[in-house]
């Protein structure tokens, strides 16, 4: 894994203006203490973005206790 020096906080993910513009693009803005990073991805690569976060969310999820 890449060694970073900078890390992210706070990440935010939105579209990008009305369907009719561009419906096919999203753009991630990422802050972090340098400054402001926006990254415009595709559809599809947004949805392995979403996938990978709800696979890295349940993998840390602390499990419940059950009765």
């Amino acid at each position: 894994m890449t060694q970073r020096s900078t890390s992210a906080d706070f990440v935010t993910g939105f579209a990008t203006g009305w369907p009719e513009h561009q419906p096919d693009l999203m753009i991630l803005s990422l802050t972090t203490a340098k400054g402001v990073q926006d990254f415009a991805v595709s559809k599809d690569q947004a949805l392995l973005i979403a996938k990978t976060i709800k696979k890295t969310a349940e993998a840390l999820a602390v499990p419940t206790k059950t009765a």
